[in-house]
């Protein structure tokens, strides 16, 4: 697990944002019923992000990022994993989530991500983004060679799908941990290498896997820098 349950992403909440949310299920194309998170401005929102989660699928921290994104502007959706193999309930702190996180496919994370692209298009959003963490972050720059139309991708300390990268078909915004204990430098290198679009590698030098976490108050740097250029990121593609 990337966070500790009761995390909080390290994004100052605005106060006063007109917003809304609300639990969601949704359906993939294959029939796949999962839970889904979405927050929205209550103005229309021209850019929709769909928010990958880490390995244990949807809880707070990415609700609560959701509503971060939809207090500037955006409308965002997270949503989890396992709706497959678990059910399309919400789960408590209790929930294993190993043997679940070991059934899933490529396939099935792609359509759940087609599921929320089509959900965020249908409410008026013109483009949308993805933004994964771990896990999710690896499954967000797949997410560009998989026919949704993405106008981009962000991946937060993803290990970077080498062998894929030749098909990626969107920008891409990789925002390593330079000390990850899994990830090493070379791998982070040899993936922009290869990229053929147009891409951004950041390597945060000294910061942990899952920096960006408002517990880990000495990596609050890295935390708002690549907050920072996400949204530089999604607002110069999207």
């Amino acid at each position: 697990m990337c966070f500790e349950l009761d995390s909080e992403p390290p994004v100052p909440a605005i106060s006063g944002a007109a917003v809304s949310h609300d639990d969601l299920v949704l359906q993939a194309a294959d029939g796949n019923r999962f839970a889904a998170f979405a927050a929205a401005p209550d103005e229309p929102a021209p850019v929709g992000v769909v928010i990958l989660p880490d390995v244990r699928g949807l809880y707070r921290f990415y609700e609560e990022l959701a509503l971060r994104f939809a207090e500037r502007g955006y409308a965002a959706v997270a949503f989890d994993y396992y709706g497959r193999t678990a059910g399309a309930e919400k789960r408590g702190e209790d929930f294993d989530y190993p043997p679940h996180r070991e059934q899933t496919t490529p396939e099935g994370v792609q359509a759940d991500v087609a599921a929320c692209a089509a959900y965020l298009r249908e409410r008026g959003a013109a483009s949308v983004v993805t933004v994964g963490f771990c896990f999710g972050g690896r499954h967000s720059w797949l997410a560009t060679a998989a026919g949704h139309g993405l106008a981009a991708a962000v991946g937060f300390y993803g290990r970077p799908p080498l062998e894929d990268a030749g098909r990626m078909a969107a920008p891409i915004l990789m925002l390593q941990a330079g000390a990850d204990a899994n990830i090493s430098h070379e791998e982070n290198a040899a993936f922009e290498a290869a990229l053929a679009v147009e891409h951004e590698l950041v390597e945060y030098e000294g910061a942990p896997h899952s920096f960006f976490d408002r517990k880990q108050a000495e990596f609050q740097g890295a935390s708002d820098d690549a907050w920072r250029r996400t949204l530089e990121f999604i607002d110069a593609h999207a």
